[in-house]
C-alpha cells in the first residue's frame, strides 16, 4: 500500500468507523458466541500471497463483529466506561503515524514534553496542590501509564524501595532480605483486584482492610492506625497504603483525610487509586471527594475510562518524582544523552515499568483542546443525572432496593430477595443481549450493577433498559415457589 491508496483507503476507515459508531445500537450488545468461534472463520495458517485489501474489510464484518462486545453502545451498563471521542481517535491515528518511543526527551523531545505540560493542565482542573505540579522548578510531576494497575505497582516498588533505603540509612548492617521479608502493605477489602496482585508480582505482604456497609464500605482511619499498631509490635514494618476513591462493586470513597495524616505520620506511603471517580474531580461540585490528597505520595486515575480519552491514558502524579526515578533508574551508554543532567528535562523511562511508550499526551491534547473544561464538565454531569434518573426508576419500583449511594455513575440495586434470585435475573438480563450489566457482591449479597457507560447514553436508553429489566424481574418472580 502506497501514500496514494492510504489517503483512499483512510478516508474508507473513516467512513466505517463513523458508520460503525453511528449505528451502534442497532447492534447486539453482548456477542452470540461460543467459546472458539473464530479459529473455524480463518485459514490455520497466514497466507503465502497477499490478501486484497477488499477481501480484509469484507472480513471484518464476518469474522470480527459477531465476537464484539460493544463497549460504546447505549446499552452497555457493565464495568466501568471506557472513554471514546472522535478528537481522541483522530490523535491516536497522528501518535501512530509518528510512531516515535518516547522512552527518553532525545528519543522524542515534542512526546516528552507535551506530556509534562498535559499532566500539569489536567492537574491544574483537577486542583492539585502545588506539590504534584512539574511547572518548571516543582519536585514532583506527572507520567502516562498505561493503566491504573501499571500505576499502582509502579507507586508499591516506589514505596518498597524508598521504604529500604530509609531503614539502611539509620542501620547500614541491615541485611537488605531481612527489611524486605517484613514489609506490609494495606489496601481496602473493596479495592480493585489489581493492588493484591501489584503485591504478588512485588513480593511485599498485603494485608485487606475490613469495610463495612454502615461506613459505606469506606476505610475508616481507626482501623488502619490499630492494624499497623498490631503489625509494629509483631516486628513487620508497615510501609504502603493504596486508598481508593470510587470502587469499582460501589463507587465508595475511602476517608484519606483521616487515613492521610496516620500514614504521614508513620512514613507510610499513600497511594490514592481513582480510577474511575477522578474524571469527575474537574467538577467543582465534586471536588470535595478528593480533599486530603495533599497527604498522599502518589495519585493515579484513568482519563480513559471517563474523560473522552480513548483507552490507553491512565494519568499519575508523584510528590516526589525523585522517589520513582530511584526505584527505577538504568542508564546504559546507549540511553544517555547530552541533556539528561540538565535538570530541564524528563526521561520517562524512569518513571515507569517498560522502556518504551507511545505518544499517549497526544489524545489529551486533542481533546483538551477541543472539548475545553467545560465540555469535559457536561460529559461528566450528564452521566451522572441519568445515574440518578435510573435511581429513581428503580426506587419507585417496591420491588426493588438500591444497595449503595449513588455518588457519581454508577448505581447498584437489587431484588428484594435472595441472591439466587438476583443472580437468575441477571443472566436473564444478559442472555437477552439487549443491555449488559455486571454484578458484584456487597456485605454478601449479589448486587446488579448499572453503570453509565457509553458517551451517547441518552434517557431513553435508561427508561428502555429499565423497561426491559422490570419485565424480566416480573418473569423471575413469577416463577418463585409460592
Amino acid at each position: 500500500m502506497d501514500a496514494t491508496e492510504f489517503r483512499r483507503r483512510g478516508k474508507e476507515m473513516v467512513d466505517l468507523i463513523a458508520d460503525y459508531l453511528e449505528n451502534i445500537e442497532q447492534r447486539t450488545v453482548y456477542p452470540d458466541v461460543e467459546p472458539g468461534y473464530l479459529r473455524s472463520l480463518i485459514p490455520e495458517e497466514a497466507p503465502e500471497e497477499p490478501d486484497t485489501y477488499e477481501d480484509v474489510v469484507k472480513d471484518i464484518e464476518r469474522v470480527i463483529m459477531p465476537g464484539v462486545t460493544h463497549w460504546h453502545s447505549p446499552y452497555f451498563y457493565a464495568y466501568f466506561p471506557t472513554a471514546s471521542s472522535f478528537p481522541s481517535m483522530l490523535a491516536d491515528m497522528l501518535s501512530g503515524a509518528i510512531g516515535c518511543i518516547g522512552f527518553s526527551w532525545a528519543a522524542s523531545p515534542a512526546c516528552t514534553e507535551l506530556e509534562t505540560v498535559m499532566m500539569d493542565w489536567l492537574g491544574k482542573m483537577l486542583k492539585l496542590p502545588e506539590d504534584f505540579i512539574a511547572g518548571t522548578h516543582g519536585q514532583g510531576g506527572g507520567v502516562i501509564q498505561g493503566t491504573a494497575s501499571e500505576a499502582t505497582l509502579v507507586a508499591l516498588l516506589a514505596a518498597r524501595c524508598r521504604a529500604v533505603r530509609m531503614i539502611l540509612a539509620s542501620d547500614p548492617q541491615h541485611p537488605e532480605t531481612g527489611i524486605t521479608s517484613k514489609l506490609v502493605a494495606y489496601f481496602s477489602d473493596q479495592a480493585h483486584c489489581s493492588v493484591e496482585r501489584a503485591g504478588m508480582i512485588a513480593g511485599v505482604r498485603m494485608k485487606k482492610i475490613p469495610t463495612e456497609q454502615s461506613d459505606k464500605y469506606a476505610v475508616q482511619g481507626e482501623t488502619l492506625r490499630r492494624m499497623i499498631q498490631e503489625d509494629k509490635a509483631a516486628g513487620l514494618i508497615p510501609f504502603y497504603f493504596c486508598a481508593t476513591l470510587g470502587t469499582t462493586p460501589s463507587c465508595a470513597f475511602d476517608h484519606i483525610t483521616e487515613l492521610g495524616p496516620i500514614c504521614n505520620a508513620e512514613k507510610i506511603w499513600m497511594h490514592i487509586d481513582a480510577a474511575y471517580a477522578g474524571s469527575s474531580f474537574i467538577c467543582p461540585e465534586f471536588r470535595p471527594l478528593l480533599n486530603g490528597i495533599e497527604f498522599a505520595d502518589s495519585f493515579n486515575f484513568n482519563p480513559h475510562k471517563w474523560l473522552l480519552v480513548n483507552f490507553d491514558c491512565s494519568t499519575m502524579w508523584v510528590k516526589k518524582r525523585s522517589d520513582l526515578i530511584g526505584a527505577f533508574k538504568m542508564d546504559p551508554l546507549y540511553l544517555k544523552h547530552e541533556h539528561q543532567e540538565s535538570g530541564l528535562i524528563t526521561d520517562y523511562r524512569h518513571w515507569q515499568i517498560p522502556q518504551g511508550r507511545r505518544f499517549r499526551s497526544l489524545k489529551m491534547w486533542f481533546v483538551f483542546r477541543m472539548y475545553g473544561l467545560k465540555g469535559l464538565q457536561d460529559h461528566i454531569r450528564k452521566h451522572v443525572e441519568l445515574a440518578k434518573e435510573f435511581e429513581s426508576l428503580v426506587r419507585a419500583d417496591q420491588r426493588f432496593e438500591i444497595s449503595a449511594d449513588v455518588v457519581l455513575g454508577l448505581v447498584c440495586f437489587r431484588l428484594k430477595g435472595s441472591n439466587e434470585v438476583n443472580d437468575t435475573l441477571l443472566k436473564r438480563i444478559n442472555n437477552g443481549r439487549k443491555i449488559h450489566l455486571v454484578p458484584c457482591l456487597l456485605s454478601g449479597q449479589f448486587v446488579l450493577r448499572f453503570a453509565l457507560c457509553s458517551r451517547t447514553t441518552e434517557s431513553r436508553h435508561i427508561r428502555e433498559a429499565w423497561q426491559l429489566i422490570t419485565q424480566l424481574a416480573g418473569e423471575v418472580m413469577q416463577e418463585l415457589p409460592h
